[in-house]
């Protein structure tokens, strides 16, 4: 059986979280549920030994030995032990409706993607992924550079001028290729520099940097895309800001 989060975290109850590629990785010791919320961006909840439950109102909640859920997707989730979390940006897999279960085998081979502990190959985790729902659509290169954009300061407006484009314009074409407003993937990008932020910051002042009006907001943005408050994550968490760094 693979030791993948033991490895990540060490002893005692740790977190850590890895960006690069169009892919986050979170991984915790221990198990954790969730709230209802509604991330706008694929999720891929890989337990190690035990087992996660997605529940989707008026649905029969989903059990197996790991999950898949499209993004916009209202749903709870709980795993029983330690796991590994993949957030991968919407437009790299094939668009989908519902949860996807996976089977014990396929939640091994995408933690044994990830490879060494101490430097994660969130691209091969992101193959493994992809081999079991499809590509998705390469968004138009205007909007892949604007996403790339969407924790700089300022408005959309100045965003939108970057790539030659107006706001609606912008706004119309992310919509369009991505299938996510825009306003929701730059919560996303905010949510993900605050939290990253917070081994080495308050949560007032993470919050500030990542752009949010304050720290209620981060709490609130929290809460509707991850289901978490920022103080469920803060204690023990480590981050690294790329998949290939140890």
């Amino acid at each position: 059986m693979t030791t993948v989060p033991g490895a990540f975290l060490g002893d005692g109850h740790r977190r850590v979280l890895v960006s690069g590629g169009g892919v986050t990785m979170f991984a915790e010791s221990g198990g954790f549920g969730v709230r209802r919320h509604r991330q706008p961006v694929w999720k891929v909840v890989l337990p190690v030994g035990g087992h996660v439950e997605a529940g989707v109102h008026g649905r029969m909640p989903v059990a197996a030995a790991g999950v898949i859920v499209p993004p916009h997707l209202p749903h709870t989730c709980a795993a029983t032990s330690s796991y590994v979390a993949l957030f991968i940006d919407p437009w790299l897999l094939r668009p989908g409706a519902g949860v996807v279960p996976l089977g014990e085998a396929e939640v091994r081979r995408v933690l044994a993607a990830l490879g060494r502990p101490g430097a994660p190959d969130l691209d091969a985790a992101r193959a493994e992924v992809t081999a079991l729902v499809g590509a998705g659509r390469v968004p138009d290169p205007r909007v892949v550079h604007a996403l790339g954009q969407l924790t700089c300061p300022g408005p959309i407006a100045a965003i939108a001028a970057d790539v030659g484009l107006s706001a609606p314009r912008l706004r119309a074409l992310v919509r369009e290729s991505v299938g996510t407003p825009l306003v929701r993937l730059r919560q996303w990008a905010r949510l993900r520099a605050a939290v990253a932020a917070l081994p080495g910051a308050s949560v007032a002042t993470a919050a500030a940097d990542a752009g949010f009006a304050d720290q209620a907001h981060f709490a609130r943005t929290a809460r509707d895309l991850i289901g978490r408050t920022p103080a469920s994550l803060a204690s023990r968490l480590t981050t690294c800001p790329n998949g290939r760094q140890p």
